[in-house]
Order: C-alpha cells, then sequence, then structure tokens
C-alpha cells in the first residue's frame, strides 16, 4: 500500500494498479482485426468471470486498450457479482458496439468505423436489421442474434413488464448466458475480413522506389530518429509500416497512422504475430482526423490530446494531403508545429510521378501553393532544418528538423 494518498491508507483491503497504456485508442480507429479480437477478450473475460460467480455489467470496446498489437481490459469495475436468475447485462452493448460491426464488415465489406465514430452506442439491433438482406437473414447468428433481437426490443421497450422477474420466475439461470457467450465467441471467431487490393494496400507494389531511394530513405530515417531516444513518435501515412519499424528503434513508443483499414488491418496482423508491445496501428485519415466527441467534447480526446508525441514522421504523405486533400501546405505544417515534436518529412516535388499522377487530373495550373521553395520558407518558420537529401530518383526530398525554441 505504499505510495497511496493518506485518505485511502486502511479504507481499502487491496488496491490494483493497472500498468499504463502510452496512448488511448478507440474502436472507430482500430481495424477489423483489433475489434474482432478485442470481442473475444471480452467474451473470455466473461467466461472466466462465470466460473467464479461474477459477470460484466457492461461490454464496451472502450474497456479495451492496447499495448502495441496487444489488447488489455481496462475497467476492474465492471466485474460484479453474478444475480440468480438476472441475464448479462452487457449482451445488448456486445452486440451493438462488437458484433454488428463485425458483422457488417464480414458480410457487406463496410467498413465500421465511420458508423462508430458516427455514434458512440454502436449500431442499433433494428438498424443492423434493415441492414441485412432476406438472404442474410439465414446466416448463423443472425435469427437470434438480430431478427428477435430487434423484435424483442420493440416488444418490451416500454419497460413496462419486469423481463428480470419474469426471467427468474421461468427458471433462468447461469448455464443459459454461458450457452449464450461461448455461442457468440464462436460466431465472432467465424467473422472473417479479407482486406481488398486497395489504393494504399498495393501502393508498394504499383509505386516501388528504386532499390537506391529505398536504401537512401531508411538509412535517412534512422540516422534522424536515431539521433536521441524518444519517449513517443507518431508515423503519418504509414503504410505497411517499414519506417515505423525502423523509429521504432528509437522509441519507447510508436503509433502507426494510415488513412486506409486495408493496410493497417495487415500491419495489425503482422506486428500481432510478432508480439509488438511498442508499435500501436491505427485507421485514421489525417485530413480528417478523430475529433473530441461525448459529453462536453471530453469522453473521448483527439489524437493530439492524448499524448504529445516527440517524434513525428511524414513519409509519402505531404502531397496526399496537400494535393488530394487539398490542405494548404502552410496549414499543414502549422498543424505540425503546434505538437511541439521533431520532424521527418518528405516532399515529393511537382516532378515526381506520383505527383504528376495526382495533378493530371486537376489541371496544369492546379495547387500553385505545391512548390518547393514555398515548402521550405513554410518548414524554416518552425523548425531547425538539420537534415536534407535528395533521394536518387530526383524528385523527392527528405528533410530531418527540430522545433525552434
Amino acid at each position: 500500500m505504499d505510495g497511496l494518498p493518506e485518505e485511502l491508507t486502511g479504507r481499502f483491503a487491496t488496491v490494483l494498479r493497472h500498468e499504463r497504456v502510452p496512448v488511448v485508442s478507440y474502436p472507430y480507429e482500430w481495424t477489423f482485426g483489433m475489434l474482432r479480437d478485442a470481442a473475444l477478450l471480452q467474451l473470455d473475460l466473461l467466461l472466466d468471470a462465470l466460473d467464479e460467480d461474477l459477470t460484466l455489467k457492461d461490454a464496451s470496446p472502450y474497456n479495451v486498450q492496447w499495448l502495441g498489437a496487444r489488447p488489455v481490459f481496462v475497467d476492474v469495475g465492471s466485474f460484479e457479482r453474478l444475480r440468480e436468475g438476472e441475464p448479462w447485462a452487457g449482451y445488448r452493448q456486445f452486440c451493438t458496439l462488437y458484433l454488428y460491426p463485425l458483422m457488417l464488415q464480414a458480410w457487406k465489406g463496410v467498413p465500421f468505423q465511420a458508423w462508430l465514430r458516427g455514434s458512440l452506442d454502436g449500431i442499433e439491433p433494428a438498424e443492423m436489421r434493415a441492414l441485412l438482406s432476406f438472404r442474410d437473414r439465414f446466416r448463423r447468428g443472425v435469427l437470434g442474434h438480430v431478427v428477435l433481437h430487434s423484435r424483442m426490443e420493440r416488444r418490451y421497450g416500454d419497460r413496462k413488464r419486469d423481463v428480470k422477474r419474469e426471467l427468474r420466475s421461468a427458471g433462468f439461470h447461469k448455464g443459459l448466458i454461458r450457452a449464450n457467450v461461448e455461442g457468440l465467441r464462436k460466431l465472432v471467431r467465424r467473422l472473417e475480413w479479407e482486406p481488398g487490393r486497395s489504393t494504399w494496400s498495393g501502393y508498394g507494389e504499383e509505386n516501388p522506389y528504386s532499390e537506391a531511394d529505398a536504401a537512401a530513405k531508411e538509412a535517412f530515417v534512422r540516422a534522424a530518429a536515431g539521433a536521441r531516444r524518444w519517449a513517443l513518435a507518431w508515423d503519418l501515412g504509414c503504410n505497411d509500416g517499414r519506417y515505423t519499424r525502423v523509429a521504432a528503434e528509437s522509441c519507447d513508443y510508436v503509433v502507426a497512422v494510415d488513412a486506409d483499414p486495408a493496410v493497417v488491418e495487415l500491419l495489425y496482423r503482422t506486428l500481432r504475430e510478432e508480439g509488438s508491445r511498442t508499435i500501436l496501428p491505427l485507421a485514421m485519415n489525417v485530413a480528417d482526423p478523430s475529433p473530441n466527441l461525448g459529453w462536453r467534447g471530453l469522453e473521448r480526446r483527439a489524437l493530439e490530446g492524448r499524448g504529445r508525441p516527440q517524434l513525428v514522421l511524414c513519409l509519402a504523405l505531404v502531397h496526399h494531403l496537400a494535393i488530394s486533400a487539398n490542405v494548404p501546405l502552410e496549414s499543414f505544417l502549422d498543424w505540425l508545429a503546434g505538437l511541439g515534436s521533431s520532424l521527418v518529412v518528405e516532399f515529393p516535388t511537382r516532378e515526381d510521378p506520383m505527383v504528376q499522377r495526382l495533378l493530371a487530373g486537376k489541371g496544369p495550373d492546379a495547387n500553385p501553393d505545391y512548390e518547393t521553395d514555398a515548402f521550405e520558407r513554410a518548414l524554416e518558420r518552425h523548425w531547425r532544418v538539420e537534415r536534407r537529401e535528395v533521394l536518387p530518383s530526383g524528385t523527392r526530398i527528405l528533410y530531418g528538423a527540430a522545433p525552434r525554441a
């Protein structure tokens, strides 16, 4: 009990202290595999709790956080004594925030991230039922967990009936909860989603750097990141995580962000296989990042409100933000400068083949601010450029910079 505030000493028999999670994340930033693994963790914990005549009073994915690619349950207060004759109180929440989003992506190919970001309560049973076709209703689990669930909510939605008392009178018992949870676990394990060949999941194959460019870029990132030890770094536009791993050699923890859930899913699977505890992959669009959400915008914070990085990597990102998303270069650099971090950034010039491709549909006069001189002037306003290197191809420039005092 050493180290506790004096007012707590002697009042409690035991105090549990969680291992600190370096960066909080939210389900609308996770990939399919991450949400699925978090769901299985929740169900496994509930099965273990039932063995001890305990239950979980809720089933929120917000009670799961990540240490790298490892899901960790953080809400010990969710455990409570199992009351005889009462159902699992978290069942509905499990469906709306875990099961239905997973079904939607596995069966319809519809990413769940935008839905969960738009509704912190998830997908309602009636909404899920409306999203499924007649043929979908014959899929395993749909009749009980979607159709009948929706129907029961309509029937008992007025709450005039004492459902718990009726269940107790009917002989409801722990074995029925266990059977339901075991059935849910089998159902979730069967749900599969394979990332298709999206723009970015094929980026490395369709738009390869030359061997000389790739080697020079890796050496530059290693030298810039290796200048010191960093507590937290971000890799914005991480793609397959090649340079995330390079930066991680000199960082305690790295958040790897990409707008494409497909490439983040593939990265997550690789990190999970490796047992990584130092790289957190997140699906997020830097041009439309997670905002402050919830009551007074304080329950779920934007990424910069969850821990400021000391180092930020922006590789193969600037041209997509400036040209595809029409974010002014100076505005993007102003945002980065507000983080107060050191920076490793790549600038593809207007002569770069990918830049030419992005500009092709917009006309030769599009994005007039996208020029090397303008970028370097804006960069110098906020950072001291300590390293500058033109890749062998001649169309991409790397900068390593420290914030001005």
